[in-house]
């Protein structure tokens, strides 16, 4: 969770954050720096309740503690999304080959 939250924020090295910068840059290429300027405003203020969730799951004290008992499949399940989510934000170009592909422009 705390990866996909850290992703949905923008935080570099995730894939979220390449994904932000890669509409951001598209907005300015075209001319529309303002547009690009109030979409970053908007990303500050989306990375502040992400960030809250994070702070709400790892440092606030729970009211209640009974343990959520996972099945093992979804701990894979969990921890491949996680890998995912990292190793594209370390790896961008995979990514981008992969949606160029399809779209048939590469």
């Amino acid at each position: 969770m705390l990866i996909l939250m850290l992703s949905m924020a923008g935080v570099p090295p995730m894939v979220g954050f390449w994904a932000k910068w890669s509409v951001f840059a598209q907005v300015v290429h075209a001319g529309f720096v303002w547009l690009a300027v109030v979409a970053v405003i908007f990303a500050i203020i989306g990375a502040f309740y992400y960030l809250r969730i994070i702070k709400l799951m790892y440092f606030d004290k729970a009211e209640d503690t009974t343990p959520i008992d996972a099945g093992m499949d979804m701990r894979v399940a969990l921890s491949a999304n996680a890998l995912v989510i990292l190793l594209l934000g370390l790896m961008p170009h995979t990514l981008m080959v992969v949606c160029l592909r399809a779209l048939g422009v590469a």
